[in-house]
């Protein structure tokens, strides 16, 4: 049987021990026999790989390809993945630029297939960066299993950085993020109805709130890692308490730790269960 991370608490208690296992269970996840298989598969297989109809063909390879860049769950549209992979990414016309998903954009871009320069598939450490982000999704993914809400932290704390950092990141394209999107309504308090705004709107909206919070409306600002992680613990905060918190849940749990904790995690919580009484 391979190894399940473990995720005992909800909440920022939770995420605190996820934080500090989290090297020891992911190396633990990593030598589970499929995953192995899968990544064994990849290395030997992908460097003969030369456009994107051989790769969709072979549904072992498409699966780790997919996995890397968090679209697992779209293996089966076969035709619509050769579409973005054949087109690539130079042409502003190309089906892959007008994704809202950049998830898609990066997959064409890294394996080049419909670019000038041809498939990527056999430079000298391809396989190697996509087994690495493969790995790291196939962890997400498994935490996600046990609580759905720290895999959306996982995410959010990896995807952010990069995005904030990048010189085509915007709020348009966090809001095109499902995942990411997901952390900060919810870190910001805004209601479910959000997204059926225009998408505009919901741009100044973020902008207000990260002036309120941060001081700047830039998202700039996620390159700081202690703001990352402040709207983390705001959005597992959240979280927790729509979920509710009885005197017997795993969540009751979780504050009776936090409150024993002398971090500003644990003192954000508190704060927000006070704001919200």
């Amino acid at each position: 049987m391979s190894f399940q991370p473990v995720v005992p608490l909800g909440g920022i208690a939770g995420w605190r021990f996820l934080e500090r296992t989290q090297a020891s269970q992911q190396a633990s996840f990593e030598k589970g026999a499929e995953l192995q298989r899968d990544i064994a598969y990849f290395q030997e297989k992908i460097g003969g790989i030369g456009s994107a109809a051989d790769l969709v063909a072979d549904r072992r390879l498409l699966k780790v390809a997919l996995g890397a860049f968090g679209l697992e769950g779209e293996i089966d549209k076969k035709a619509f993945i050769r579409k973005i992979m054949d087109e690539g990414t130079t042409d502003p016309a190309a089906l892959a630029n007008r994704m809202t998903d950049k998830s898609w954009y990066k997959l064409a871009e890294a394996f080049g297939f419909g670019d000038a320069g041809g498939a990527k598939t056999g430079d000298v450490g391809f396989a190697a960066k996509i087994v690495a982000a493969y790995k790291t999704r196939a962890f997400e993914v498994a935490v996600g299993d046990a609580d759905n809400n720290m895999r959306l932290a996982m995410n959010f704390r990896r995807e952010i950085a990069e995005l904030a950092q990048g010189e085509g990141g915007s709020w348009y394209s966090l809001l095109g993020s499902k995942p990411l999107r997901e952390v900060v309504e919810k870190a910001f308090g805004l209601p479910t109805a959000f997204g059926q705004i225009d998408i505009d709107q919901q741009r100044e909206i973020l902008r207000d709130k990260a002036s309120a919070l941060f001081g700047s409306d830039s998202l700039a600002v996620f390159q700081d890692a202690a703001n990352v992680e402040k709207v983390i613990n705001r959005f597992l905060a959240r979280a927790q308490i729509e979920e509710g918190v009885s005197s017997t849940s795993p969540g009751a749990a979780a504050l009776t730790l936090l409150q024993s904790m002398n971090d500003s995690g644990s003192q954000g919580l508190l704060n927000l269960l006070a704001s919200r009484r």
